[in-house]
């Protein structure tokens, strides 16, 4: 996968993007922002495709699911696919997804895109108050010895404060009541991080 430059074209200036692979040879548009066209994926070698998806979600099946069921043709059939494939998981096909996820409060390491991506995500958390952080870290650990993975909440444009209360009140969750929640945010970060991908 490369990126060719090509010249400011408007408000937003616009890069080629061009994939190969065993039988993929496809040029698209991708902006500024870091966005490619649904097209790109759509016209993808799978293997392409599915690196292309991996950021967004790191369930092996969700991304075949997604890699299968082209072409798209737009972002809202892409995320409408994105939720039944998560309505679609096992519990171990979450289990894989989260295990990818850096706890609440501590930084992803890295230069990859879903990195920076969950950096971004946690800034509230990051710039949370000493004893805000301290509650994280102390939920944390109370939640993954409770649940057995770690805390999973779409963290973008929440404040530590908000994280940490949430992470308390789910705590009071039964095992199958939390796993319904941490399968809908999932599929809330799934959301997001397509839409940061593609247009």
């Amino acid at each position: 996968m490369g990126f060719l430059a090509a010249g400011p074209a408007g408000p937003a200036p616009l890069r080629q993007l061009v994939i190969s692979g065993a039988g993929c040879n496809k040029v698209g548009i991708m902006t500024d922002d870091g966005r490619a066209s649904v097209a790109v994926l759509d016209g993808a070698a799978a293997a392409d495709a599915a690196g292309l998806l991996r950021p967004s979600c790191a369930s092996a099946r969700w991304v075949a699911e997604l890699v299968a069921g082209r072409p798209y043709g737009g972002l809202d059939r892409l995320l409408a696919a994105s939720d039944t494939a998560i309505a679609g998981l096992s519990w171990a096909d979450v289990e894989e997804a989260l295990a990818a996820h850096p706890r609440i409060g501590e930084r992803a390491a890295g230069a990859s895109r879903e990195a920076a991506w969950s950096r971004g995500e946690q800034a509230g958390a990051a710039g949370a108050a000493g004893d805000v952080k301290a509650g994280l870290a102390a939920g944390n650990a109370a939640y993954e010895a409770r649940f057995g993975h770690v805390f999973l909440i779409c963290a973008s444009g929440r404040s530590g404060e908000e994280m940490l209360a949430e992470l308390r009140a789910r705590l009071g969750h039964s095992a199958a009541e939390e796993r319904q929640v941490v399968r809908r945010e999932l599929g809330a970060i799934a959301r997001l991080r397509l839409a940061r991908a593609f247009r």
